[in-house]
């Protein structure tokens, strides 16, 4: 069984697209929900973490309000997928390789009208570096030894994005599958916090990664990040340099 763990901030949107989508699914699920209309809490990793503490599925699906299942057997069809998966830290339904950071792997279509985000369609699970927040899986077997991160992660972003990191540092694997399904948000959300949030990461993760690729950009541990900011023709040189070698 799948544990559904959401955050809210607008029940008018969760009914519309989330709830709409699970009250179709052909399998039992565990659904956690965390009313934050009146901003209780002051991150996603403690929404998160506290509302996965109560799950009792196998697996633990983190997902947005506004996402769509867009098949009444997704959930079966998810799970049965992720079984199959050896060594399986994170799984999404978006995500970026350190090798092709220009390219996101992804079968989700996204805002209005509704588009691709990808061309790369997938028909098998790819490993990734790490995986959008949007929607993304966890074990609870992972997750009972590993929680986000409230303090690397203190606002809303890039929560998954360090969860991932942190999974391949204990030898675990991230991936792609090839579930479908529509986010009704345009993905483009990059307010200061974002920053906030990423220097904190690359802080935490540059003796492991000395580049860190994400659905919103690459970026480096290399260089401040207030310069990779200014100079992002810089930054994009340092990748095709670091891709380029990854490939050899």
């Amino acid at each position: 069984m799948i544990s559904v763990v959401c955050v809210y901030n607008n029940e008018e949107i969760l009914d519309k697209f989330l709830m709409k989508s699970l009250k179709k699914q052909s399998v039992d699920y565990e659904l956690i929900l965390m009313d934050n209309t009146s901003n209780q809490f002051k991150s996603a990793a403690e929404a998160l973490n506290h509302g996965a503490k109560k799950a009792k599925g196998h697996y633990i699906m983190f997902v947005h309000q506004d996402i769509d299942l867009k098949s009444d057997e997704w959930l079966k069809n998810t799970e049965t997928l992720l079984n199959s998966l050896d060594n399986l830290g994170v799984a999404g339904v978006a995500g970026v390789s350190p090798w092709d950071e220009d390219e996101k792997v992804s079968n989700i279509t996204q805002g209005f009208p509704p588009q691709k985000i990808s061309d790369n369609h997938i028909d098998t699970p790819q490993k990734v570096q790490t995986v959008d927040e949007c929607l993304f899986i966890i074990p609870r077997s992972v997750f009972e030894i590993l929680k986000f991160d409230e303090v690397v992660c203190n606002n809303w972003h890039l929560y998954g994005v360090d969860y991932c990191l942190t999974a391949l540092n204990k030898g675990l694997d991230v991936f792609v599958i090839p579930s479908e399904v529509y986010h009704s948000s345009p993905g483009d959300s990059m307010s200061e916090n974002y920053y906030v949030t990423l220097g904190n990461i690359l802080k935490k993760h540059k003796k492991y990664h000395r580049f860190i690729f994400t659905t919103m950009g690459g970026w480096t541990s290399l260089y401040p990040l207030y310069i990779q900011k200014r100079r992002p023709l810089v930054k994009k040189k340092l990748l095709t340099i670091f891709q380029k070698i990854y490939q050899k």
